[in-house]
């Protein structure tokens, strides 16, 4: 999962107009109906058929973790009505023993459970749960469905093989990388499609977006990309992406080389039109196998969102590689409501942060200096956490309140951990070997379908690679050791050096602002950092109350605000400021201009030996 603070190629039902053949084993599968033609009080109707039961009592689970998130969401606190009835239509007694899970009686005579679903993103605070994971019911518009938010499963049931069974208005589509078996009309003006699935994880994977048709698609190499796009005011459809997509994900392809774990992906990117008011609030992304599903806000401009959804988008499609290529048990045979967490964290969202960094250097979407920021930016966002906690201990307790808050250092530490990790084998093997190789051949020695033992994992990246590499893992990544960043560095030729380095307009880093609040809530500019050159280049100074910028009034209340205004400025636009100064109103006026701030910055030394260049080009070229 990658979160952030701030007419048809294809029919939209799927990769393709046909019928599939389906490859599902032929046994009775759990039958999972959604009807979202009779929505009532935005609640969608959700009826679970699970066959035959030979148990006296059984229970019925709606997920309270689901994979990717790393936190506990409780998606049964949303559904409401859960009734169990026999073949006869009788009701069969059902006792709640929390909010996820259900007992049922005299289960042998039961033939379905049902019970009425709300949407996430309808609830205040959206209960916690990151927009990317959640769900949403606008009828007759749009059916976001992460389906671990609207289809519950059995104990000792969730292996066997589902069928998925969704009743929708003929002008809904649906976008998915979930195979479509069979699709036909069962009355007038509305249609059932049926997807089936292996087992009940293949269900959670295959999210699914109904809305009307905004879909394009495109050919990388072998694999098939489908973008699905819904935008509530119409500012944007899937066209206006599939550029930027297009590049990012021919470019991955290119990277990726001989890597071929999937012949299709999904795109679906929802877009919300007024967050945190009914709508999604919290933007950013989460990983399914074959598919993505993402959440922006559609205030933004086209040219920021496309630039967003390259880096966000990237992330979510190296997890081809890591957990589906390469995963452990505790990921594979997933308890989604007493779920055992791996070690790896660093792993499955740390190395995959990095590749969604690193090719993009590699294959020349942005520069060397580029990628030296971003790094640097790692490093000073990661030093805000415990830099001696154990990675491991953390991933495998990340569910704790003692562990959880450190969750975003994955992305952070977790990246780095894989930056100095590729270093390191690179300079062990003359640079003919590097991270990319070793996820090769660890996809090769596992596959989606192979999990490995979580404990056993370091020993077998030492058995492929080198002694020194374990010593590697066993100190920086399970021990306690900070990673002494500046000695790779050193190894491939670069160093922190004092200088002008680019900075956020309001932010010259992420835990130092040009801005704080004052004793009556006004916004001032801060007199005990050196301002940037945005703020200098117009004439402002230290102490300045800002009182509004281009007319539009700031302060306490809506701060973030000017944060998110700023992020559509361009350099060049005209822009005036109203401040207080020495109690005397100014208009302060004049043009954007690259905040720019002195500090240290990542870069190349100035004389760097043969060895160091070469082991530089491996790093971020071959």
């Amino acid at each position: 999962m990658k979160k952030i603070i701030y007419a048809l190629a294809f029919t939209a039902t799927a990769f393709g107009c046909k019928t599939s053949q389906s490859t599902i084993a032929e046994k009775e599968p759990v039958i999972a109906t959604l009807d979202l033609v009779n929505v009532k009080d935005d609640k969608v109707m959700v009826t679970v058929d699970p066959g035959k039961i030979n148990t006296e009592t059984i229970i019925f689970y709606i997920p309270k973790t689901v994979p990717g998130t790393y936190s506990t969401s409780n998606y049964g606190a949303y559904a409401e009505g859960l009734k169990a009835y026999d073949h006869k239509g009788n009701e069969l007694p059902v006792t709640a023993y929390d909010e996820n899970s259900w007992g049922i009686s005299n289960a042998t005579r039961l033939d379905k459970v049902t019970y009425w679903m709300n949407d996430t993103f309808d609830v205040d605070g959206e209960g916690g749960i990151y927009s990317m994971a959640g769900t949403n019911i606008r009828e007759g518009k749009n059916f976001l469905l992460n389906l671990h938010g609207f289809v519950g499963y059995f104990n000792d049931l969730t292996e066997e093989p589902y069928q998925l069974e969704i009743i929708r208005a003929n002008d809904l589509y649906a976008g998915s990388a979930f195979d479509l078996a069979q699709s036909s009309e069962i009355r007038a003006g509305v249609t059932k499609d049926i997807f089936r699935a292996n087992r009940y994880f293949e269900v959670t994977d295959n999210p699914i977006m109904y809305a009307a048709p905004d879909t394009v698609s495109f050919k990388v190499d072998k694999m098939d990309v489908l973008l699905h796009v819904y935008s509530p005011i119409q500012k944007f459809n899937a066209q206006d992406f599939k550029p930027a997509m297009e590049k990012m994900i021919t470019a991955q392809k290119d990277f990726l080389g001989a890597i071929d774990n999937t012949d299709k992906y999904a795109i679906l990117l929802y877009l919300s039109a007024t967050p945190g008011e009914g709508d999604a609030a919290r933007f950013g992304a989460l990983e399914h196998h074959t598919s993505t599903v993402v959440v922006m806000p559609e205030e933004m401009e086209k040219e920021r969102l496309n630039e967003s959804l390259t880096d966000i988008v990237s992330h979510e499609f190296f997890h081809i590689l890591t957990p589906l290529g390469v995963h452990s048990k505790e990921v594979h045979y997933f308890d989604y409501n007493d779920p055992q967490m791996s070690r790896h964290l660093w792993l499955y969202e740390g190395v995959t942060e990095y590749f969604a960094n690193l090719f993009q250097v590699n294959q020349g979407l942005i520069s060397n200096q580029d990628f030296y920021d971003r790094i640097q930016e790692k490093i000073a966002v990661s030093q805000r956490f415990d830099d001696s906690m154990s990675f491991t201990e953390m991933s495998r307790n990340i569910l704790e309140d003692e562990y959880k808050d450190s969750y975003y250092n994955v992305y952070q530490k977790g990246a780095l951990i894989g930056m100095a990790l590729d270093i390191r084998l690179r300079e062990l093997s003359n640079g003919e070997m590097g991270l990319l190789d070793l996820m090769k051949q660890l996809s090769e020695m596992y596959g989606k379908n192979k999990p490995f033992e979580d404990e056993e994992l370091f020993a077998v990246i030492t058995e492929l690679t080198y002694p020194e590499i374990g010593e590697f893992l066993n100190t920086y990544v399970s021990g306690t050791t900070p990673i002494p960043y500046n000695q790779f560095f050193k190894k491939v030729g670069l160093e922190m050096r004092e200088g002008q380095l680019p900075v956020d307009y309001f932010l010259k880093d992420p835990s130092t602002p040009f801005i704080t609040i004052g004793e009556t809530g006004e916004i001032v500019l801060r007199d005990d950092v050196e301002l940037s050159t945005f703020f200098k280049e117009l004439g402002l100074q230290g102490g300045d109350v800002i009182k509004s910028v281009n007319g539009k009034t700031y302060n306490v209340q809506n701060v973030y605000d000017l944060i998110g205004d700023s992020a559509k400025w361009t350099v060049g636009d005209a822009i005036a400021f109203t401040v207080e100064r020495n109690a005397e109103e100014l208009q302060i006026s004049g043009e954007v201009v690259e905040p720019m701030s002195t500090g240290k910055r990542l870069v190349e030394i100035m004389n760097p030996n043969g060895e160091q260049m070469e082991l530089r080009h491996s790093w971020l070229k071959s």
